[in-house]
């Protein structure tokens, strides 16, 4: 078989010179997904896949440890379900895809494919949820979600249908939904930050921001290399609005009748975009080796009459690191040179590389390579666990430094509009600058910037005027582009 050109293989356009393309570049020839036959729809091919799913078994294990249970429910939610809470309601329903029909019979009540699972999983609240014993009640479930995407859709970022988890909690008390919505928040950023290697800020939404039906929203925001935010997570306290709405009650100990405080909270798969567009580079995508489906590939170098000897010692080399608890695959593939080899693993992102032929089986040794340094160096054989297990531990904190240093030198303030408008035009970033609380301000920088306000910070600090109208500032508030 003849090769291809590497140029027409691995990633062709640099990262800061045309990012969108770049990151189009690399969702595909990475094998992360692939687009779907129906606008916005795509298939997530097995390295995403195997990532989310490590993404899932992190998450479950936080969850299940705090009491939690997963469970799942209908993806067709009847009309009259979404319109029993108006303010939510309202909030989806430019996004909602109806059903309409049974094979050729038009349905008598049009049907809502999940866009979220608040009514109809709170339909069932109300029936599973009669005394203060039934409390709390604390359930999540992986699924997925489809709504109409209006915007420029991109793979993993902005897509009409996605995965997630949603959780949905129902409490005794606000004081329990509040510690209950700070817990979660707090196991997104660890997610985000130990796992991804993506820093995160966590604060509180504005009102116009928040979830639509909640009391209030927090919220994970990480910043891209393009200056954009995203929006990595959020964890919402519902109050009392939707146990009204759909009669969600119990008896308490005094046995009197009471509204249930409920919280809901989701992660999905934006955050795979999110990890290819920051630890990406030039030759493709960069995988924190926590998550990575394959931490090492063995590639083994040898001529002909040296083939055996090599892949002998690469399978036991490959043997010895399985046994200690390492991810590792060996490409034995005989129609693609190394070099070749070398390329295609970078491009797909794998941690490390280990090199090996007959004249490092000689000397007792192999070549290690990693990802996001391109360093390399010899190992001696002996010695090669101990070393993978260290350098995998550099790597993933190598990696989320590098993120960390790069959101650090891109929050800046603004004490004026017409700074925050300069910011915004040269550096973009996150502007941290004073804000009134007034949702008219926040629309009009909306409306002349394309700026969002992302997040007002847990942390409370005296602003002094708000930087668009002048008057006293509330709070700080943190503005950027977001996708």
């Amino acid at each position: 078989m003849v090769e291809k050109p590497k140029s027409l293989e691995g990633i062709n356009v640099r990262k800061d010179e045309n990012f969108s393309e770049w990151y189009t570049q690399v969702v595909l020839k990475a094998g992360l997904a692939d687009y779907g036959p129906v606008q916005g729809t795509m298939a997530i091919r097995p390295t995403a896949y195997e990532i989310w799913e490590m993404v899932q078994d992190e998450f479950n294990k936080m969850i299940k440890s705090t009491g939690h249970k997963n469970a799942y429910f209908p993806l067709l939610i009847p009309e009259s379900f979404l319109t029993k809470e108006a303010e939510h309601f309202e909030g989806f329903t430019p996004e909602v895809f109806w059903v309409t029909h049974s094979g050729n019979s038009k349905l008598g009540e049009q049907l809502a494919v999940r866009p979220t699972s608040e009514t109809i999983i709170y339909s069932f609240y109300s029936k599973w949820i009669r005394s203060w014993r039934d409390l709390p009640l604390m359930l999540n479930q992986w699924c997925n979600i489809l709504r109409a995407e209006i915007k420029a859709t991109k793979p993993f970022l902005r897509t009409s249908e996605f995965l997630w988890q949603e959780g949905h909690t129902a409490h005794a008390t606000k004081d329990e939904a509040d510690k209950e919505v700070k817990m979660i928040l707090d196991f997104y950023k660890e997610i985000a930050e130990q796992y991804l290697a993506i820093p995160v800020l966590q604060g509180m939404k504005s009102n116009r921001e928040k979830f639509a039906g909640a009391l209030y929203t927090t919220t994970i925001e990480a910043l891209m290399p393009d200056g954009k935010a995203v929006q990595a997570g959020t964890s919402h306290n519902l109050g009392q609005h939707f146990a009204k709405a759909f009669g969600i009650e119990f008896l308490d100990e005094q046995g009197q009748k009471q509204f249930v405080w409920q919280t809901s909270w989701g992660i999905s798969t934006r955050l795979l975009g999110a990890l290819i567009m920051l630890h990406g580079d030039d030759k493709g995508l960069v995988i924190p080796p926590k998550v990575a489906p394959v931490q090492l590939m063995i590639v083994p170098i040898y001529k002909d009459n040296e083939k055996a000897e090599v892949l002998k010692a690469s399978r036991s080399i490959m043997e010895s690191l399985r046994s200690a608890g390492f991810r590792v695959d060996m490409d034995e593939r005989e129609n693609r040179t190394p070099g070749w080899k070398f390329n295609e693993h970078e491009t797909k992102g794998v941690p490390m590389r280990i090199e090996i032929g007959p004249k490092d089986i000689a000397s007792g040794s192999v070549v290690l390579v990693r990802r996001d340094t391109s360093e390399k160096r010899p190992v001696k054989i002996s010695e090669l666990n101990n070393v993978v297990k260290e350098e995998i531990v550099k790597m993933q904190d190598n990696m989320f430094e590098k993120a960390k240093k790069f959101l650090d030198e891109n929050i800046r303030i603004a004490e004026s509009y017409d700074e925050f408008k300069d910011i915004l035009n040269s550096k973009k970033g996150f502007i941290k600058a004073g804000w009134c609380g007034k949702d008219s301000c926040e629309d009009k920088i909306k409306e002349e910037t394309g700026a969002t306000s992302r997040l007002i910070p847990f942390e409370h600090e005296n602003a002094k005027n708000c930087v668009y109208c002048g008057e006293k500032a509330k709070s700080y508030a943190y503005f950027a582009l977001s996708y």
